[in-house]
């Protein structure tokens, strides 16, 4: 049996554009956003538990690792906001041009960046 039938291009020859690497970022700072409020809970919990519990976490977050981790948090919780306001932008029916996409894509992308940098800038004594 003979099958006509279009086939989608394999992700080997399928050409990538800024919007496709924006949605997919959007899932996954989504998922580990979702890990971190888990993580927040925690945190909030070591705090209620007393100084001994809290240890832990000060410990963790002083280290060069833990910094890391902060940061890239901080950094997923920025480009998930960027998105998200791109998205609500859509929903009202605007942006929709390739040109208007491929701008605000590369926005999302540099300004998640820069915001994150600003904000570790200006909160230096916490982080």
């Amino acid at each position: 049996m003979k099958n006509d039938n279009p086939t989608s291009p394999h992700i080997q020859i399928y050409n990538w554009h800024i919007s496709s690497l924006v949605s997919i970022s959007h899932r996954i700072t989504g998922v580990l956003n979702y890990i971190l409020l888990i993580l927040i809970c925690f945190w909030v919990i070591s705090l209620m538990l007393g100084p001994e519990s809290y240890q832990y976490f000060k410990i963790f977050s002083d280290s060069i690792v833990g910094k890391f981790f902060i940061i890239g948090f901080i950094w997923s919780y920025i480009f998930q906001i960027l998105s998200e306001i791109r998205h609500w932008f859509w929903d009202m029916g605007y942006g929709f041009e390739l040109r208007t996409t491929k701008i605000t894509g590369v926005l999302i992308i540099s300004g998640s960046f820069i915001l994150t940098i600003a904000l570790y800038l200006l909160s230096g004594v916490l982080i």
